[in-house]
This record gives C-alpha cells, structure tokens and sequence, in this order.
C-alpha cells in the first residue's frame, strides 16, 4: 500500500475534466449536493423505444463479491425478465485477462449488447471494442468509466457524478464533527473514478480550517479485509488521537475495521465511505452499532433498470437518454425511516420504466 499527496490526487481529477479551485473560489454550502435521502418524484425520461424484445446480453463483472456490481446487476436482470432478454453473467475476479477472455468470447456468441460492471475500459480493450463495433454489438458500461453518459466506445456509463459523491461524503465529516479532524482517506489507484473521488474528498477537506488529511492510502479493494488490521495499529500508531475520522472509496475498506479499531481502543474514530451502498454496509448503518456512520450510496435497482433502458434505445437507434441518477447519504436515521425499504424505493422507476417500454401513460 503506497500513500499519495493531495497535490497528485488534484492533478488527476483535472485531467478528468473537474476545475479544482482554490481558496475563496470553492463552492459555498448552497452550491454543494445536498441530497440526503429518497426522491418522492420521478425525474427520469419520460419517453422512449417500446422494448425490443429477444436480446441476448453478457454481463461482464469486474468482481462479483462487489456489493455495487451485484445490486446494479440484480436491478437490471430484473428489468431484462420484462423486456424478455436472455442474460449470461459471468465474472472476471479482477483479472483483466479474464475480461478479454469473456468478451471475446461474447463477440464470438454474437451477443446483442456486452455491459462491463466495474470495470475501468481502457485501452486493454481497444482491439476487442473494434471488433465488436464491426458486429453491431454495443457496449455498455456501469461504473465503467469516472463520468456518466457516453465514454470513447462505451453507448452509455451509469454512475452518479464523482464530484457529487466525494463532496457529499467530505461535507458529511465536517458538518457532524466538533473541533479538529483527521481524516485518513482509503482509495484504490486502479479505478479512475475512485482517484476522482479521493481527490475531491481531499480538496474539500483543505478548504476547512479545523480539518487535515492526514494520510491517503492506496489499497486494493479485493485486499481490504486482510489489510485492515495490520493497517488500523499502523494508523493509530503513527497519528493517535489525531485521527479521528476514515472516508473511503468504496464500503468494503469497512467491512472488516470495526474489531481492529475495538482492539487499539479507538471507538472514536468515525467511518464515512463515498460509495457505493452496498448490502453490508447499509445493514451495519440501520444497526447503529458500527463505527461505519454513513455511506454515500447509489441507486443500484434504478441504476440497474436505467441500464436495461439505455440498452432498449440502442437496440432501437435512439440516443442515450442522458439521464444521471443522484447520490443519496444514508444515515442510521434515514435507514430506520425506510423501514426496510430500498433507499430508491420511492423513485417509482420500475412504474415508470415499464410503462416507457409498453407504450403506457406515465404514472403520476
């Protein structure tokens, strides 16, 4: 594992596109996403093909024990049993090569449509877009790229802005803290969309006075349960009670932190991930027992659906729809509101997607 300035984590997220400002020039709490819970009403497309029934999908997942990945699947395998297309899912374990193996072997099938589902597409797949191009196959990807909506050879991206989720959880610490923070901030330097993310977590922490990075450290998501012991002594060791809070990319780095922190005494210490809501973690936040106080999740069964729409128009020659999903900040308040609702339950999108494809009014 291997720790990383601010300073390079700014640079990345310009070469991304997001204006990293400074000083007097940062967004003032007015301009800043402040969703904090389920949206009563539906501001999805509201027109769009009617469904295109018989295609066949592979479902390409970077890592199936991804809490992330397997939601928005489960989402759009439920959407794909309504649209009546037949699914293959299958699952790279983080390899690379896997991935290539798995889409060649989908272009060879000759696939309708091929979705990456955590996977960074780069440029490992240029080849293999290329020829799947020539086939007519579209690719599509969720959380396949740093921004939503269409990426080099990707139709379509889903994914809730960066900017938004990494601001979202960095304002969360200083807006429920009192007096000095320290913040130590996980990331896996793989993905480009978690060094977005890290990199707005620490430029908003610069812009409070009573706040300080203390460390941004890079591990591997699939390593975090073995590397949170070792690491958490280290931590404590090095910064004492100085560090008093934790943000992450992803739920996964807490998913094994609570006892290491028990053992060095540390109760204290704070956990607020920027992503993405997985099953685990939204249970250990309703339970209230857990040092994880809240995560920034991300409407995985929408997401999900809204994949299986994107797919729908491009099967009929229509664009994308443009449509980006918003982040939401669950807390073991909001959790206990829903009781045991999904936190997008109230979006309607199943309604509403189902009466797009079926050529239905809209529900109110």
């Amino acid at each position: 594992m291997m720790k990383r300035s601010w300073k390079h984590f700014c640079s990345i997220v310009l070469t991304l596109g997001l204006v990293v400002t400074s000083g007097g020039a940062w967004p003032t709490d007015e301009q800043l996403p402040t969703t904090t819970g389920t949206v009563a009403n539906w501001d999805g497309p509201t027109a769009g093909p009617l469904k295109q029934r018989g295609k066949k999908v592979t479902f390409i997942m970077q890592d199936a024990r991804n809490g992330g990945i397997s939601s928005a699947y489960r989402g759009f395998y439920l959407a794909a049993i309504e649209l009546g297309w037949t699914l293959n899912v299958v699952d790279a374990r983080n390899s690379i090569a896997a991935v290539r193996t798995l889409m060649s072997q989908a272009i060879t099938q000759q696939q309708d449509a091929i979705i990456f589902g955590g996977i960074e597409f780069d440029d490992n797949y240029r080849d293999l877009s290329a020829l799947a191009r020539q086939k007519n196959i579209i690719l599509a990807g969720w959380h396949a790229a740093a921004k939503p909506g269409p990426s080099g050879n990707l139709f379509t991206n889903i994914t809730t802005p960066f900017e938004d989720v990494g601001k979202l959880a960095a304002e969360f610490v200083i807006n429920n803290s009192r007096g000095d923070v320290g913040v130590i901030i996980l990331n896996d330097e793989r993905f480009a969309i978690a060094n977005a993310k890290t990199a707005v977590m620490a430029n908003v922490l610069r812009h409070c006075a009573r706040c300080s990075v203390l460390a941004i450290e890079n591990i591997q998501i699939d390593t975090a349960n073995d590397a949170m012991p070792g690491a958490v002594l280290r931590w404590n060791r090095l910064y004492g009670k100085r560090w008093t809070h934790t943000l992450a990319i992803n739920d996964a780095y807490f998913d094994a932190i609570n006892v290491p922190l028990m053992r060095a005494g540390r109760k204290d210490v704070e956990n607020i991930s920027a992503g993405d809501g997985s099953y685990t973690a939204l249970s250990r936040i309703k339970s209230g027992l857990s040092q994880q106080v809240a995560t920034v999740a991300e409407p995985f069964g929408l997401q999900g659906w809204q994949l299986a729409d994107e797919l729908n128009r491009a099967f009929s020659g229509w664009p994308p729809s443009g449509y980006i999903s918003k982040p939401i900040v669950i807390t073991s308040p909001l959790m206990r509101q829903l009781r045991g609702g999904d936190i997008d339950s109230t979006l309607n999108y199943k309604e509403n997607y189902s009466a797009i494809w079926s050529g239905q009014k809209m529900p109110k």
